[in-house]
């Protein structure tokens, strides 16, 4: 419950009391607070045990925490109906990160592997294990190119 409350927090807290209530007083309001919630925690109790006497002895297995959302979804979730665990061990993220630079630099993905051992210019492709070259190398347009203008850039 209070998981997320830090050394300073509660310091801050308990100094608050003291000044609100009085060094006096602080025991027996600590005492009453105590008191406050062990009798909340058995009336919740008595509360879930009437409940599952009503229900009979089909419910015998129910949980009250199944009726949170966020236990329900990943009880659901977690079995394997759904076929979700294989998409997830489907999904292969270098591959596609692979195919995606390969796609970007007008590789065909298919044909890289072969390629690749075939020509020595493709031997830095991720295919070969080799590093790519993100420079960009400039090309010399030849006596009779223009190189290109761009209308929107002017």
């Amino acid at each position: 419950m209070f998981n997320d409350i830090g050394p300073m927090e509660l310091l801050t807290i308990i100094v608050i009391a003291v000044l609100v209530f009085g060094p006096d007083k602080l025991p027996k309001v600590i005492q009453d607070v105590t008191r406050t919630i062990r009798k909340i925690r058995e009336f919740s109790e008595s509360a879930k045990q009437d409940i599952r006497s009503e229900l009979g002895p089909e419910f015998k297995d129910f949980d009250f925490e199944d009726l949170n959302p966020k236990t329900f979804l990943r009880k659901q979730l977690g079995n394997d109906d759904l076929g979700l665990q294989e998409i997830r061990n489907g999904f292969d993220l270098k591959k596609e990160m692979a195919e995606i630079t390969d796609a970007v630099n007008g590789r065909d993905t298919g044909s890289s592997a072969s390629s690749a051992s075939s020509s020595s210019s493709d031997a830095a492709s991720p295919a070969a294990g080799g590093k790519i070259d993100m420079t960009k190398k400039s090309e010399d347009p030849g006596k009779d190119e223009r190189p290109p203008f761009d209308f929107d850039a002017t």
